[in-house]
């Protein structure tokens, strides 16, 4: 279960999970159903950091680049946070031009790893579908837009390529997992998915899903060039340029 964030302190302790499959680690941008049209949407961890003295709170609450929160650790202590969302401000080094000494844009950065190394859910999700540019608590997986189901259980992947790395496992006669790039995310993947009798009805759905997100794209893609074009053809003049009419 995710956690809320919309009341303080915000708890950075992760419940416990039954299923091997959701102990997976996460990417720091993973693919999503869009809160808003339910199409493919891509979100993006923030990243927090610590914020060391008392007199640097005021700086980050003060911030249009940050957002200064106040969490709770598993032993009920209470720190302060910055947060910064790279989903809407970019990468942090081409972003944060001022900071309180001691404190450098690096320390906001992704992981170097593939995935994320706190237990946040918060991040941001972008839509190109529908334009959408929010905040987001992510639901792991209940939030995965590469998600199918069989025999009542449900099998995810954390984007395209992950998907399509699944579904090239799961038909594989030697499954052999360190040829993927996903070869940590594929090791964990449930046996009821992997048996000879649901490869074809497992492949089949995964396939449909990824022509159906390229298709969205496209779509998505053309929306946005006809909005582009929209706004040239349609320019806003100021109130004082509109020609005064003598008649």
């Amino acid at each position: 279960m995710a956690h809320s964030w919309l009341e303080p302190p915000y708890s950075i302790t992760r419940p416990p999970m039954s299923v091997t499959y959701n102990h997976n680690r996460i990417p720091d941008q993973v693919d999503v159903k869009c809160p808003n049209c339910g199409q493919q949407a891509e979100f993006e961890f923030a990243e927090v950091r610590r914020i060391k003295l008392k007199t640097d709170v005021e700086f980050f609450k003060n911030s249009n680049t940050f957002e200064y929160r106040q969490f709770q650790d598993s032993c009920g202590h209470y720190w302060h946070g910055a947060l910064y969302f790279a989903g809407f401000h970019g990468p942090p080094h081409s972003a944060i031009h001022e900071l309180p000494e001691g404190y450098l844009p690096g320390h906001w950065e992704h992981s170097g790893y593939l995935y994320v190394d706190h237990g946040l859910d918060i991040g941001s999700v972008r839509c190109l579908n529908c334009q959408l540019a929010a905040k987001h608590n992510l639901r792991w997986p209940v939030d995965a837009y590469f998600s199918i189901s069989y025999k009542h259980h449900v099998l995810w992947a954390f984007n395209r390529e992950s998907a399509c790395d699944l579904n090239n496992y799961l038909q594989s006669k030697c499954r052999d997992v360190f040829k993927y790039r996903w070869r940590w995310f594929l090791l964990h993947v449930p046996t009821v998915f992997k048996t000879h009798k649901a490869r074809e009805t497992v492949s089949r759905r995964i396939l449909r899903l990824l022509s159906s997100a390229k298709a969205d794209i496209r779509v998505a893609l053309f929306k946005s060039t006809i909005r582009k074009k929209s706004n040239h053809s349609h320019p806003k003049f100021k109130r004082d340029s509109v020609p005064h009419n003598p008649w």
